[in-house]
């Protein structure tokens, strides 16, 4: 993990090891120590009648037996009654400050992972299934979650119940400590062997469960497409078969719990048979001044024990499964592939200049690799406020050079400089914050038209909204919807056309007010009528500021300062619409050819 900095608050992932899962547990649960300290005491104090009762019932048995006093007979039931109430409002405290502790921790591990997910590369994001990084984020946090509060209710109790139970019985039958003692080693082996056998199978499930997220993301996804072609059935079958692997996985994690479980249940029930024929035997005889009460006392407290020993046992399953989910997370949390940005130029202000130095990139950076570079070897000067398309054949790398531009790559040879820095020096989140991006799909969020238009900047008036949607060839359309800029607008804009949809969108662009602009096939998947309001929309927007575009159209690239044509990542190519037509190269066969 990088230094933590020192500016900021620490923060939960600044002292994960994921490669010892065990460590990097106590370290979330760290700041916790005096809450959980106190959840500790309050269920020693709370489950107290358990290791209590077989002694207060060995007590009134000797006293019926012997005739004691009938006060004596009393007392024990005043003691009793006093640890039967008590354990309302302790245990009603104990659950709520383990609650919140978990909780927290929680919400914690959460938004760590979620931090982690915002500076991870695209690289990464391209490689990661987003179903598989969701389960990370729910379900596993969840099973670190449930490990923490199974072994505070099954272990505190389990080991608070084993040691009353030892103690009492040392002071109160010593000869009997040995026999209570042999089922210490038992369950140690049972959930030793329970505990090996188990790592494997969760973390077998996990994967499982994790392929099955993957496959219901992506179902989800092709749903329309799977609709339009009438395919249900085959998105069906191939859900089942993951479906089916889950439930084959889960029963085999359930049986081999079940195994170890009838074990140990059959082995301690031989035990505490074994015990309660040698008590006997010995009170029978009257040795050792062994009473009935004190065949009942160890007879009570070995099957406390038994339930103690069991409880820790199952406690194997559900820390296996935590500690799985402590190296999934593991995986987000200490992933290398972050886009690094600590101890760069922070940028108050840029003009917008770039320039591509030689810039090559490769997605197989290997110096022995047969892959032909994305880019190769671009070479252009932008000055600020010019506007340049880039078009070509799909794979020519257009998309490449708008993600360099951006910044969600870096030129693998070559640099690329903005108002002469190299962009390898900058932070390149101050970078972003002038810039804004059009992508072909505009991504909006089920919110209202406001919160779309103003994402990151909740601050802005609802003046400024309005002149952003006037400017954005919006406003006419949104004043109709319901509560106007107040309306849903549904998930991914479900409740707009395309055309809205990418107007909301260069409003968004238009209310931060960048420098930069990137149009990413701003208009290809609009019908004529929408693309003709999304371009004057544009004309608004490019207005003033340098603007990378990316297009097929050429409604759309030939009011350009410059067009650069590329060609397998080579600018074969680079002039105005009117002299490129007229030169008969690249471009005019391009246009010839209406692919523009």
């Amino acid at each position: 993990m990088p230094s933590p900095d020192v500016s900021r608050p620490r923060l939960i992932e600044d002292d994960f090891r994921g490669e010892k899962p065990l460590r990097a547990l106590f370290s979330f649960f760290s700041s916790k120590r005096l809450r959980l300290t106190l959840a500790v005491l309050l269920f020693v104090l709370k489950s107290s009648p358990v290791w209590v009762l077989p002694l207060l019932t060995a007590n009134i048995i000797d006293i019926v037996i012997q005739h004691r006093p009938e006060r004596d007979l009393w007392i024990q039931a005043a003691i009793l009654l006093v640890l039967l109430v008590q354990n309302v409002p302790l245990h009603t405290w104990y659950v709520r400050t383990v609650s919140n502790a978990i909780r927290e921790v929680e919400t914690s591990l959460r938004g760590a992972l979620c931090r982690r997910l915002q500076q991870l590369s695209i690289g990464f994001h391209c490689r990661s299934d987003p179903g598989v990084l969701q389960s990370k984020v729910m379900r596993d946090v969840e099973n670190i979650g449930l490990a923490v509060r199974d072994s505070f209710d099954l272990g505190i109790g389990a080991a608070s119940s084993l040691v009353g139970a030892i103690i009492i019985t040392a002071i109160k039958v010593p000869i009997f400590l040995p026999l209570l003692l042999l089922a210490l080693p038992t369950g140690g082996a049972l959930g030793f062997g329970l505990r090996r056998r188990m790592r494997e199978r969760n973390a077998s499930f996990r994967r499982t469960v994790e392929r099955l997220s993957s496959g219901v993301s992506e179902m989800t996804q092709l749903v329309p497409l799977t609709r339009a072609h009438g395919l249900e059935p085959a998105a069906l079958s191939r859900i089942d078969d993951r479906l089916r692997e889950v439930q084959d996985a889960g029963v085999a994690v359930d049986t081999e719990i079940g195994f170890f479980g009838s074990l140990s249940w059959t082995a301690f029930q031989l035990l505490g048979s074994g015990c309660l024929l040698t008590a006997a035997w010995i009170a029978y005889d009257r040795n050792f001044g062994v009473t009935p009460g004190d065949v009942v006392l160890v007879s009570g407290f070995f099957v406390t024990l038994t339930a103690s020993v069991t409880g820790l046992m199952s406690l194997a399953p559900a820390m296996t499964k935590g500690l799985d989910a402590v190296r999934s997370i593991g995986e987000v949390l200490q992933s290398p592939d972050i886009e690094g940005n600590e101890g760069r130029i922070r940028l108050a202000g840029v003009r917008g200049s770039f320039t591509f130095e030689n810039v090559s990139y490769s997605y197989v950076a290997l110096p022995d690799a047969d892959v032909p570079p994305v880019i190769d070897n671009l070479e252009l000067q932008v000055e600020a406020g010019e506007t340049i398309a880039f078009v070509g054949s799909s794979g020519s790398g257009k998309s490449t050079v708008l993600n360099l531009v951006i910044g969600l790559m870096t030129p693998t040879s070559g640099r690329l400089l903005l108002d002469g820095r190299d962009m390898a020096t900058i932070d390149r989140r101050t970078y972003r914050r002038h810039l804004a991006i059009v992508p072909q799909e505009a991504f909006l969020f089920a919110g209202s038209v406001r919160e779309n238009v103003t994402y990151g900047q909740p601050h802005l008036s609802d003046a400024q909204v309005r002149r952003a949607l006037q400017a954005a060839n919006a406003w006419e359309f949104v004043q109709r919807l319901p509560d106007g800029i107040g309306s849903s607008i549904g998930h991914s804009g479900v409740g707009l056309s395309g055309g809205q949809r990418q107007r909301i969108a260069i409003a968004r662009a238009l209310i931060r007010d960048p420098q930069i602009l990137v149009l990413d096939e701003a208009t290809s998947a609009l019908d004529p009528a929408s693309e003709e309001m999304v371009k004057q929309a544009l004309k608004t927007l490019i207005r003033g500021r340098t603007c990378f575009v990316v297009a097929h159209r050429l409604s759309t690239v030939r009011s350009a300062d410059r067009i650069v044509v590329l060609d397998q990542g080579r600018a074969v190519e680079i002039g105005t619409h009117a002299t490129m037509v007229a030169s008969g190269g690249p471009y005019s066969r391009l246009h010839a050819s209406s692919l523009l």
